[in-house]
């Protein structure tokens, strides 16, 4: 089996509706890390304070067939296509552990949608 990591730092206000349709595509969980960043666009100033949005960095393991049907759902719940709202991309995963007890559920997925 193969695995590959989804990163999308996202504005916070997009996280659930990602969240949701990544799993609706067939994720099965995702990891969530509270973040700041900065992007093309300036942070606002108030009195010469810098104003950051948050970001959360929106974390999937995926199974490698899904991962295109996952991405696209994200890229359409978190409106990918206005600036500023989020980005996604993939990693390749060398290793897995602690999914032993899921492991079987993913074998039995594969084999239906393939058979």
């Amino acid at each position: 089996m193969r695995f590959k990591i989804v990163f999308a730092p996202v504005k916070t206000h997009k996280t659930d509706s990602i969240v949701d349709a990544a799993k609706a595509a067939g994720a099965t969980g995702a990891t969530i890390i509270p973040a700041r960043g900065t992007g093309m666009r300036e942070a606002k100033t108030f009195f010469g304070l810098t104003l950051e949005d948050q970001t959360d960095i929106v974390m999937f393991l995926l199974e490698e067939h899904i991962v295109k049907q996952v991405l696209e759902a994200i890229k359409t719940a978190g409106e990918f296509d206005k600036p500023g709202t989020g980005i996604a991309f993939v990693l390749s995963v060398e290793e897995v552990l602690g999914l032993e007890s899921q492991m079987e559920k993913f074998k039995e997925e594969v084999r239906n949608k393939y058979l």
